[in-house]
């Protein structure tokens, strides 16, 4: 059996309480599996979680542990230029 040893899987939040989230998780790029069901402790994620946030779960190296990344909220008062960059 092969064991992933660097990976990086999307996930959101389909609905929690105090103590446990459900998730759907799916790799990135996804794959045609589909996406995974997982119930997560809340303490796993290092921010505020509210069904439909995303986030991440990444292992970058074989003898590290996976961790999660958050998506940074969407801020509305962002000046519009950030939005219009472009790399050239």
């Amino acid at each position: 059996m092969n064991i992933l040893t660097t990976f990086v899987l999307m996930g959101i939040i389909d609905s929690y309480d105090d103590t446990f989230a459900t998730v759907e998780l799916n790799t990135n790029p996804a794959s045609n599996g589909g996406p995974a069901t997982a119930v997560m402790p809340v303490t796993a994620f290092p921010c505020d979680i509210s069904e439909g946030k995303i986030f991440f779960v990444v292992k970058l190296h074989e003898d590290q542990d996976a961790f999660i990344v958050c998506q940074e909220d969407y801020k509305v008062d962002r000046p519009r230029e950030e939005f219009n960059q472009c790399v050239r």
